[in-house]
C-alpha cells in the first residue's frame, strides 16, 4: 500500500550521522559543542526583511499564484542578467523564471518534470556527480530512473566530466545534475566545462539541471553559471534549467525562497506540474525576496565574513588534511583517512559535529566510496566560534 520505489532510498545523511553518534557523549561542556555538519547559515539575516514581511498585512490574506508575481520574476531576471553579463533580452522574467519554495523541492520535482517513462525504449538514466547532494539521488529513484554516478574526485578537479559517461548511459539520459560551486567540495565548473555539458545535453536530448545555490559565496572571482555558458553558445536556453536561492546568498534559509530559470518550454511545463502539487510562495515572501535580489550590499558583507573564516581555516590547517580554499560555498572538504572514525572522535573529544563524506557518495564500480576518507565541515557560525571549533578539530585530528 505504498510506492515501492521508496525501498530504493537510503537514510538521509543526517539520520545516518545521528545513528553513528548515538552512543557517543562529548567530553566538553554543552555550551562549547557546535554543529558544523549541516549547511544552515547562522549569519544575521538582512534587517530589511523585518518591515518587508509585515508591511502589507492584507497580502497574507490572498492565495499566491503558482508562477509568482511580476515583481519577483523581474527582479530575478534582472539579477541574472547583471550577475552573468547576459545579453539584455536573453532572460524574460515572464517566460524564463519561476519562483519556488527553496530549491530542494524544485530540484526533486525536476525529475518528475524531465524523466519520461522510457528513453529510447529503455529505463531512463539520471546522471549526477559522486559525491552529490542527496536530493539528486532521491529524485532519480522516485521518478523511476537509474542513477548514474560520475566521479567528482580530486583526479577530476572535484567536478564531474559527463563526456566520459558510457555512451549506453548517455543514450538513455533524461537529465544530468551539476552543482557549482559544488556541495561538498566547493569547486567551481568553468564556462568551458558548462558549455561542453550543455552541448552534450543537446546532442543526446537530456536536460542540464544546474544547482547554483552557492554561487554568491565565493573566495576570488565570481563563479560562472550555466546561463553564462548558454550566452557563450549563442543565447539559446534549450535543455537548461538553473536553480538558485536566497538561503546562502542572504542567510535566510527559513524564507524558503528560490527560483528556477531557463528553457521557456520547460518552465511552462514546470508551472503546470507545480500547480498540482508545488508549494507556492506567499506574496509578501515574493516581494521580500525581490528586494533581496535587488540589493548587493548585504551580500558583500556576508561574503566578506565567509572569506575571513576561510582565512582562519587556512591559518589553522595549513596543508594538513589536503586543505584547500574552495572556490565557492562554505564547506571544508578534509581528507582525514576515515570520515566516520574522525566524525566520532571529533564529537567525543572536541564537541564538534561534522558529516562523514561517505554519507554524500556511493561506491564506484570497484566498490570504493570516494567520500569515505573525507569529512564535510560547514563554516556557518560566527567567526570566533568557528575558529575555536577548527582549532579543537585540528588538535583531535592530529592524534588520529
Amino acid at each position: 500500500m505504498y510506492n515501492s520505489r521508496l525501498d530504493g532510498l537510503t537514510e538521509y545523511p543526517f539520520q545516518r550521522l545521528n545513528a553513528l553518534l548515538a552512543g557517543t557523549s562529548p567530553r566538553v561542556p554543552t555550551d562549547q559543542q557546535i554543529a558544523m555538519s549541516i549547511g544552515e547559515p547562522q549569519h544575521a539575516p538582512p534587517e530589511m526583511i523585518r518591515d518587508l514581511l509585515v508591511g502589507d498585512l492584507s497580502a497574507w490574506g490572498k492565495y499566491p499564484p503558482t508562477p509568482g508575481n511580476a515583481n519577483f520574476r523581474a527582479a530575478a531576471a534582472a539579477w541574472l542578467t547583471k550577475r552573468y553579463a547576459l545579453p539584455a533580452n536573453m532572460i524574460d522574467g515572464e517566460k524564463h523564471v519561476m519562483p519556488v519554495s527553496g530549491t530542494r523541492e524544485a530540484l526533486f520535482m525536476a525529475a518528475q518534470l524531465c524523466v519520461p517513462p522510457d528513453k529510447n525504449g529503455a529505463q531512463p538514466t539520471v546522471l549526477m556527480p559522486n559525491p552529490f547532494y542527496q536530493v539528486y539521488f532521491g529524485a532519480a529513484v522516485m521518478a523511476g530512473a537509474e542513477p548514474v554516478f560520475v566521479p567528482a574526485t580530486r583526479e577530476t578537479g572535484f567536478q564531474p566530466d559527463y563526456a566520459t559517461v558510457d555512451p549506453r548511459h548517455l543514450a538513455r539520459a533524461a537529465m544530468a545534475y551539476i552543482c557549482t560551486p559544488a556541495n561538498p567540495q566547493g569547486t567551481v565548473a568553468s564556462v568551458a566545462r558548462l558549455k561542453q555539458m550543455i552541448a552534450l545535453a543537446r546532442e543526446h536530448d537530456f536536460v542540464v539541471i544546474s544547482d547554483e545555490c552557492y554561487s554568491e559565496i565565493y573566495d576570488g572571482a565570481p563563479p560562472a553559471g550555466a546561463l553564462e555558458a548558454c550566452a557563450a553558445l549563442g543565447g539559446d536556453l534549450k535543455n537548461v534549467l538553473v536553480f538558485n536561492s536566497l538561503s546562502k546568498r542572504s542567510s535566510v534559509p527559513g524564507l524558503r525562497s528560490g527560483f528556477v530559470a531557463g528553457d521557456a518550454d520547460l518552465i511552462a511545463k514546470l508551472n503546470k506540474l507545480r500547480s498540482h502539487g508545488g508549494a507556492v510562495q506567499p506574496i509578501p515572501v515574493l516581494d521580500t525576496a525581490a528586494a533581496l535580489w535587488r540589493d548587493e550590499a548585504h551580500v558583500e558583507a556576508n561574503r566578506a565574513l565567509y572569506r575571513a573564516k576561510f582565512d582562519d581555516a587556512a591559518q589553522i590547517f595549513g596543508k594538513q588534511f589536503e586543505f584547500y580554499r574552495p572556490g565557492g560555498g562554505f564547506f571544508l572538504w578534509l581528507n582525514v583517512g576515515d570520515g566516520e572514525r574522525a566524525a566520532t572522535a571529533l564529537w567525543r573529544e572536541a564537541g564538534v559535529k561534522v558529516l562523514p563524506g561517505g554519507y554524500l557518495a556511493r561506491p564506484d564500480a570497484a566498490g570504493i566510496n570516494p567520500g569515505a576518507p573525507y569529512i564535510r565541515v560547514a563554516l556557518v557560525h560566527d567567526r570566533a566560534r568557528t575558529a575555536d571549533a577548527l582549532q579543537r578539530m585540528r588538535q583531535v585530528l592530529e592524534t588520529l
